[in-house]
């Protein structure tokens, strides 16, 4: 598995306490909100570019990555939302580490990191595949170029 770790290896998650998991669990959600500021971002630059787009095979690309960005979009959201019902569940163990059973806590919170673990490794998969077709259609389009929009390389630059 992709190893996207904010914390010691071992059995950490099963030895540590309540409130070292609930800043554990900040950082994420930090984390977390960093990367949906960036998803708005990746669907404004393919809203943008979109527009001008005169090949179909261009045209295709960028709906489908766009496709995938939603669904990254939506695991996104998803995890911030079970993200933060986890801190509120931490932080009523921390008042009362009765409430809720201990072991399977600590699974749900392994379970948790490891869907982040996945989620990260889906997005920056798709940032680089929204970056590469970008690349791509500006090299290519050239409406783009006739309505001066993005500026023809000169020859000899990569």
């Amino acid at each position: 598995m992709y190893n996207f770790r904010n914390r010691p290896n071992d059995n950490y998650i099963h030895e540590a306490n309540w409130p070292s998991l609930y800043v554990l669990t900040e950082h994420w959600k930090s984390d977390l909100l960093f990367f949906n500021d960036d998803l708005k971002f990746m669907h404004h630059l393919i809203d943008k570019y979109f527009l001008w787009l005169s090949k179909k095979e261009n045209i295709d690309q960028v709906q489908e990555i766009e496709v995938h960005l939603l669904q990254v979009d939506a695991q996104c959201d998803t995890l911030l939302k079970k993200v933060q019902k986890h801190l509120e569940h931490l932080a009523e163990l921390i008042d009362d580490p009765f409430k809720y059973d201990s072991h399977q806590f600590r699974e749900d919170h392994v379970q948790l990191e490891n869907d982040l673990a996945q989620f990260v490794k889906d997005y920056r998969k798709n940032r680089a595949e929204i970056f590469a077709i970008t690349e791509h259609i500006m090299d290519s389009e050239t409406l783009v170029r006739r309505l001066k929009i993005i500026p023809k390389k000169p020859q000899g630059i990569k």
